[in-house]
């Protein structure tokens, strides 16, 4: 071998250790930071990209994607000074390659150390008790002093999620028993309400069924009132129109003698029913003449209620004696 193949081949080595020194592909959501000379030059984003040869190199490279970092757990002291430990997750992203590169040596380590320090003075606010049900607003007061901290570097803090907290052992069987106590106060307050509104509804309804019987009775009273005045009226028309024609029936040839008939069995048997009814009875004397009661009976529904000669008759006689009847 020549000493031209060995230049040749010499060059040829030269080239491809120049062009991999230069040639620079850049993948997505990738940021490079060149220097020229020890000097910041410019920021390469995703794609290819060729260098100066020896005076230009890649110094930084970033991720521009969204990044997790996780927060070690500390202990904390809340305001009641009880310990907790308390650990979370931090999202973050680079936003400008340039100030994350000359911003800060480790951004991630500066941000996560802050992190930590905000999140004791956060829960050194508030009790445990409300270290719980506070996380979404402890969260957000982190997010919120790490943003400011952050903005020099070219990082924005996404946002903080408190993971666990841990109290110790023995708080943590004195919040059960709490909580046991609160479930049963709970228990017991829902079972008297329980039976406060099983009475009022027992006691509405017994209300309701007495309004509705009275109600119902009263119209009841007022229905068989209708009911007695309409059979009292019925009965009255009745008579007043059996009035009228038993009137017609006596202007009427014959009609004397069919009244006196009437009167005659009438009289009969309402003495005969009279008997029945006691052992002493008070009789007229002259018990035996009927023709004397016709003509009485005669003169009494005579016009006017005057007597009429031409059909009465002597008056009976108004004597009376006493006589014991047996039963």
């Amino acid at each position: 071998m020549d000493i031209l193949t060995i230049a040749v081949i010499g060059i040829v080595i030269l080239t491809i250790v120049v062009i991999a020194k230069t040639a620079v592909i850049v993948p997505q959501q990738n940021a490079y930071v060149v220097e020229h000379l020890g000097k910041y030059s410019r920021t390469l984003r995703a794609g290819f990209h060729i260098l100066v040869p020896f005076m230009e190199k890649i110094a930084y490279r970033h991720s521009l994607k969204e990044m997790a970092i996780d927060i070690a757990e500390q202990i904390c002291i809340t305001k009641d000074n009880v310990q907790v430990g308390v650990d979370g997750v931090l999202y973050l992203q680079v936003l400008e390659p340039q100030r994350a590169s000359y911003g800060i040596t480790d951004y991630i380590f500066a941000i996560s150390q802050l992190a930590q320090t905000t999140l004791r003075s956060e829960i050194g606010k508030i009790d445990l008790d409300r270290t719980f049900e506070e996380r979404s607003a402890i969260n957000a007061n982190i997010v919120t002093e790490l943003d400011l901290a952050t903005d020099p570097w070219g990082v924005k803090v996404l946002r903080y999620e408190i993971r666990n907290i841990n109290p110790p052992s023995d708080v943590v069987e004195a919040m059960e028993k709490q909580m046991r106590a609160e479930r049963e106060k709970r228990a017991v307050i829902l079972e008297s309400e329980g039976v406060r509104d099983a009475q009022i509804n027992r006691a509405e309804g017994e209300k309701q069924r007495v309004i509705k019987e009275s109600e119902a009775k009263r119209q009841q009273q007022i229905n068989e009132a209708e009911g007695q005045a309409a059979a009292i009226l019925a009965v009255a028309s009745a008579t007043a129109d059996g009035l009228r024609q038993v009137a017609a029936a006596l202007d009427a040839p014959g009609g004397d003698a069919a009244m006196q008939l009437r009167v005659a069995e009438q009289y009969v048997r309402q003495f005969g029913e009279l008997a029945k009814q006691s052992n002493s009875l008070v009789i007229p004397a002259n018990l035996s003449d009927i023709a004397s009661m016709l003509a009485l009976a005669t003169r009494i529904v005579g016009d006017n209620g005057t007597p009429n000669p031409a059909r009465g008759a002597p008056p009976p006689s108004t004597g009376r004696t006493t006589q014991q009847h047996p039963r």
